[in-house]
């Protein structure tokens, strides 16, 4: 893989200087009657004083090119949504290098998946029969089967290979360093297993809009977000219901300073270029639960951000 075949555009999303930790590090872009900057920032503010805890997050829309966004070059764990870059990844081995990939069975033993039988809710309905690439893929991001993850980034060389795959695609921020369970442990200040909302939305405006993975592919990939069955309670209830979702979340647990995200491609009635939402939150205080609402409502303020609300 290179660089250059697989970058999608130009990035929408704007970083901020080296080592800048900045509230509202994307501004909001003008020429638009959408609030300003400061009220999303305001919005949040307090939202994260109520909850006690950290938001990130950054909206794009596509049509527009406005892009807003808060902590957006913070870090944060990437939990469970690592997967759907995991299977971005395998799909662009399967169409580049390895024909055929997505329809090879891959077995395995039930002594392999067994810290992750919790977690893995149809990878250990299919341990006698194994599953293809494409089965993972679903199971991965439909359902956030944490074995069908593993399996996944097996087929590109593990973390490592799903961090080349980043850089391949221009991030130089996102990073994972451990498969399932371990990647979800996290406290501030870990750099490992970790992503910015502008790197994650960045990256994921190219797989699911751009040019780095092929037509078909990347229709596949936009297909499994928008049967996700984990996020009905974040970004998709922060929305309107007519509004079509496909989105990829992650969850951290009360014992990692409850850590959780999701990342949405989001399409308004009418209009066939979607938007981009990426939230991500961290509680301040370990052993304290995620709050999904908190998901939901900073959805709601990034779309009242870019117009659309």
């Amino acid at each position: 893989m290179t660089a250059s075949a697989l970058l999608g555009g130009p990035a929408h999303v704007a970083s901020a200087a080296a080592g800048e930790r900045s509230t509202s590090s994307v501004a909001a872009r003008t020429g638009s009657n959408a609030p300003s900057g400061s009220d999303l920032n305001q919005t949040l503010q307090e939202l994260e004083k109520s909850y006690n805890g950290r938001i990130g997050a950054v909206g794009i829309d596509l049509g527009t090119g406005r892009t807003v966004g808060y902590r957006a070059d913070e870090r944060f764990p990437f939990n469970s949504m690592f997967k759907v870059f995991a299977c971005a990844a395998v799909l662009h081995k399967a169409r580049t290098s390895d024909p055929g990939l997505m329809d090879k069975v891959v077995r395995w033993k039930p002594a392999e998946m067994a810290e992750l039988t919790a977690n893995s809710p149809e990878t250990t309905e299919y341990t006698d029969t194994g599953m293809t690439p494409a089965q993972l893929c679903r199971a991965g991001i439909t359902k956030s089967d944490g074995f069908a993850g593993n399996t996944l980034l097996k087929q590109i060389g593990g973390p490592r290979g799903l961090t080349e795959f980043f850089r391949a695609t221009g991030d130089r921020t996102s990073r994972l360093d451990r498969p399932e369970p371990r990647l979800t442990e996290w406290k501030p200040g870990e750099e490992r297993d970790t992503t910015t909302p502008a790197a994650a939305a960045q990256t994921f405006t190219k797989l699911t809009t751009g040019k780095t993975l092929h037509t078909s592919d990347r229709a596949r990939l936009v297909g499994w977000l928008k049967a996700s069955l984990t996020g009905a309670n974040r970004i998709r209830a922060g929305l309107p219901k007519d509004w079509t979702v496909g989105d990829k979340t992650g969850t951290g647990g009360a014992s990692n300073y409850g850590t959780a995200n999701d990342l949405a491609i989001v399409w308004t009635p009418g209009s066939n270029t979607p938007i981009i939402l990426s939230v991500f939150t961290n509680r301040n205080q370990n052993n304290t639960p995620h709050d999904d609402k908190v998901i939901a409502s900073t959805a709601t303020a990034l779309a009242k951000a870019l117009g659309r609300l």
